[in-house]
């Protein structure tokens, strides 16, 4: 039988690797492991590589298994979905995996400056009506730029054309530096940035090097599976930011998604949007 929502809120408050701060608790209790996830969790010295709304956990507990010599924290809200991954990386006895249950709009308040090697977002609410809720915002990328490494990575997958164009420009009139810029993921026609900046050139599928897809490619959440049946390209960017700049919004009308998606309740209709 199934397990409720009741049931697997209790089994996450006794999860030795479930660490729950939402907003109401944050306020009111300090993360004393800010700055010590490494030394007083993990106990290694390994980079730590977060996954942005987990939700089931899938990229946490996946990456996890593929790269033991990393530590991986999943975020989100939603604990009764955080549960799936949460339980199964417990019973696997996996060392190098943790779970952080609290709001990403403070999740500054978790990490030191420097403390996070790598961010990964997969397949977020594209926010269309609202930029600063995009979690490739420029106020979400503040927030990262805070506790991310000089040369921290951050990728995006997702099957929203709308957060995909929204992240492409904010990259392009921003300059960041990227390594992988593709419309289609498992096509895969990608683009690769040569050298600094965001200077790019179109390699053909047999000339791009496997290694920079690992763990894109590899790993297809539940969701994911469920849109690429239906013929949605997976979208994919990694980038980096650059320490001290101040980031700029882009300016570009974007037209709408026009399908409903799995975990979004409206259909847009084409229309734009800033």
């Amino acid at each position: 039988m199934a397990k409720g929502k009741l049931a697997k809120f209790a089994d996450m408050a006794a999860y030795p690797h479930v660490f729950e701060y939402p907003h109401s608790v944050a306020d009111q209790v300090p993360f004393e492991m800010r700055g010590k996830w490494r030394e007083q969790f993990f106990k290694n010295d390994n980079p730590i590589v977060l996954e942005l709304g987990c939700g089931r956990g899938e990229y946490t507990v996946g990456l996890g298994r593929m790269y033991p010599d990393k530590n991986f924290i999943g975020v989100d809200i939603k604990g009764a979905r955080m549960w799936t991954g949460a339980t199964e990386s417990l019973r696997e006895g996996m060392t190098n995996v943790a779970f952080l249950r609290t709001n990403i709009e403070i999740i500054d308040r978790f990490f030191a400056e420097g403390e996070v090697d790598e961010i990964w977002i997969t397949f977020p609410d594209p926010q269309m009506k609202k930029a600063t809720k995009r979690l490739t915002s420029t106020w979400f990328l503040r927030r990262y730029g805070s506790f991310l490494k000089t040369d921290g990575i951050i990728h995006l997958k997702t099957d929203s054309n709308f957060l995909y164009t929204y992240t492409d420009a904010l990259v392009k009139v921003n300059n960041l530096p990227t390594e992988i810029n593709t419309t289609d993921l498992y096509g895969l026609t990608p683009s690769l940035s040569q050298g600094e900046g965001a200077v790019e050139s179109t390699v053909s599928d047999g000339a791009i090097n496997e290694k920079l897809l690992e763990g894109a490619r590899s790993i297809r959440t539940y969701y994911e599976q469920q849109w690429l049946d239906r013929g949605l390209s997976i979208k994919y960017l990694k980038f980096r930011l650059i320490p001290g700049q101040e980031l700029q919004e882009p300016d570009i009308e974007i037209e709408l998604d026009d399908y409903r998606s799995y975990n979004r309740s409206k259909r847009s209709g084409l229309q734009t949007s800033k």
